[in-house]
């Protein structure tokens, strides 16, 4: 059996990355992960990664820290680069190749984002993790990631998350919360449901890129999803 998508971006929360912990990074996480993108890679899959800042840092309310938006931003940024490297190491320990690529220049760790590399990178069957979101502050993670979906061409964004898909509601507060298998972009917006922000939404509808929002931290969803089993949700025109 084919894989059903062969370019796709994969969407990481920061704080997936802390495991049980409060902060920091859970090296067992990371090899989980390491692990289910090489199953994917191993079947031709060419892999792109954005991965969030929030176990590190999250940019809080000016009024509480005293830090200016723009500034708080851009030490989320940072935060961005640091998981990116973690998981660079974790990828690299399964043997993959791999390139870290910033939006901001620090030549010393990473590339800068060049589109055309990016997708060269790709084609040579290397998984490219892309760093410090979109470069400018007041876009977050999420909109870096649909923005360098975009760009690379991808087929899918795949939202990897602590929840199995998309709910009616909450389903950690609400236990008569019901799962959607497919949601069209509009049935979003009309029900208020909380998939990405609405920037990085937005950006997907218009250029007609599904999103899958599915459970990453069990292991082997990440295949699955790539072989169109039914997993997640799936947010389409």
């Amino acid at each position: 059996m084919l894989p059903k998508y062969k370019r796709i971006l994969l969407k990481l929360s920061g704080e997936s990355l802390m495991g049980d912990s409060n902060y920091g990074i859970d090296p067992k996480v990371i090899a989980q992960y390491a692990q289910d993108i090489k199953s994917v890679t191993n079947l031709g899959v060419q892999v792109a990664i954005v991965i969030g800042g929030g176990n590190i840092y999250r940019g809080m309310n000016e009024a509480e820290t005293g830090i200016e938006r723009a500034q708080g931003d851009y030490m989320g940024m940072l935060a961005t680069v640091i998981n990116g490297m973690a998981m660079q190491s974790g990828l690299e320990k399964e043997g993959m190749y791999t390139r870290l690529q910033s939006a901001i220049k620090m030549e010393q760790i990473a590339e800068p984002y060049i589109r055309r590399r990016a997708i060269r990178h790709l084609e040579k069957g290397r998984v490219v993790i892309f760093g410090a979101g979109t470069g400018n502050p007041y876009f977050t993670t999420d909109t870096a990631a649909s923005l360098r979906a975009i760009e690379i061409q991808a087929d899918v964004i795949l939202k990897g998350t602590r929840v199995d898909g998309i709910y009616t509601a909450d389903p950690e507060k609400d236990p008569n919360a019901t799962k959607y298998e497919t949601i069209t972009f509009s049935e979003v917006y009309q029900k208020s449901l909380n998939v990405m922000d609405m920037t990085a939404f937005t950006l997907c509808q218009e250029n007609k890129l599904p999103i899958i929002v599915f459970d990453m931290n069990r292991p082997g969803n990440l295949l699955h999803v790539i072989m169109g089993r039914n997993v997640g949700t799936l947010v389409k025109g």
